[in-house]
């Protein structure tokens, strides 16, 4: 008896943007929780808040260190728009070449047509509430905070001028699963540069797909013996999955990454990242090198490294190796992220660890 493995809302695929010390929030509205019990057990307060500048104070809620507003407080400010189905109980949230959709109801949440984690929504009062910073920041947006006034900032960002949908790649059958997801830039001014991003993030898509169903083949064989000597065993399918998250779209650079989960039928699987820096002029990928722009870069970013890892008191299983010129990075708004493999220095409770090293530590 066949019983299918379904581990793939454990792919991490979330790109942190900067270290703020508060996490904030989002959303919906009044009607969208038709179909949801209404509750009121957390204290609405007043926020202050700077939106592009302007001034204002909005209610919100404090849960676990994240504030959670009413997006109808915020879409029209933000230029968003949110749309509600109340047969679907799907919420759509668009704007900046964006659509993200809510399903109220099993809290599924897609951009852009992938799948993505998120955080619970909070009903109460016939109100549905979400983390700001989960969604501004997946909507194009950058928020701060400040410490005196108590006040969070959002800013849009100015962003290059095109639009990132998500293609999929998807089989189940011969005892395995696969499931991924890359990037499609569409409306790009240089359509040469668009179609040979796509094509090389196609063939890349490709060829770990290739290589992920290889890998499954191994546990598919394990399984085919078990069932052959006891067809009424229980077996759990391998699985290979892949997430894209886009991290930097300005100033002609394009920077995302793609995790593949893969699972043999374990406790657990694995996440591989792998990112991509494109200079949007050429359509060709950008070197840490160049990212940097400082002949000292190595040195500098090892420096880093090594200070984060004592101010974050990070428990490493193995000396920090030196990072060298072929250290795979990717880009966010504040700066150069450099990440290591699971398992390489930290536990696999740990994740993917990440260092944001700021542009201006290379001025």
């Amino acid at each position: 008896m066949l019983k299918m493995n379904k581990m793939r809302n454990k792919l991490v695929a979330i790109a942190m943007v900067g270290a703020l010390a508060l996490p904030l929030a989002n959303f919906v509205s009044e009607d969208y929780t038709a179909a949801a019990a209404s509750v009121s057990k957390y204290k609405v307060s007043a926020q202050p808040f700077s939106i592009g500048g302007k001034k204002s104070s909005i209610g919100t809620i404090n849960k676990n260190g994240s504030v959670y507003i009413a997006l109808r407080n915020l879409n029209t400010a933000l230029g968003l728009t949110t749309n509600f189905n109340k047969a679907s109980q799907i919420v759509n949230v668009s704007g900046n070449g964006r659509t993200l959709e809510i399903n109220l109801t099993n809290n599924a949440i897609t951009l852009n047509g992938q799948p993505i984690s998120g955080p619970p929504v909070i009903l109460q009062n016939n109100t549905t509430y979400l983390p700001l910073r989960f969604l501004l920041e997946r909507m194009g947006y950058v928020i701060s905070y400040q410490n005196s006034t108590k006040q969070i900032s959002i800013q849009g960002i100015k962003e290059n001028e095109l639009q990132i949908q998500a293609a999929e790649i998807g089989a189940d059958g011969d005892g395995k699963s696969l499931l991924v997801y890359y990037p499609v830039i569409k409306g790009y001014a240089n359509e040469k540069v668009q179609n040979k991003i796509n094509a090389f993030l196609k063939q890349e898509s490709n060829l770990h797909i290739a290589e992920g169903s290889k890998q499954m083949e191994k546990a598919v064989k394990e399984n085919n013996q078990i069932l052959a000597t006891n067809p009424k065993a229980e077996v759990r399918l391998p699985s290979f999955d892949g997430r894209f998250t886009i991290t930097y779209n300005e100033n002609g650079k394009l920077s995302l990454f793609v995790d593949y989960y893969l699972y043999m039928g374990g406790a657990h699987g694995i996440t591989t990242r792998v990112p991509y820096s494109f200079d949007l002029a050429t359509g060709d990928l950008i070197s840490l090198k160049d990212a940097a722009g400082n002949a000292k870069y190595i040195s500098i970013i090892n420096s880093q490294i090594k200070e984060q890892i004592k101010s974050r008191n990070l428990e490493l299983n193995a000396p920090f190796n030196l990072v060298g010129a072929n250290q795979e990075y990717y880009l966010n708004h504040d700066g150069i992220v450099i990440y290591f493999k699971q398992n390489e220095y930290t536990s696999s409770a740990e994740g993917i660890p990440e260092f944001m090293i700021s542009y201006s530590a290379f001025k």
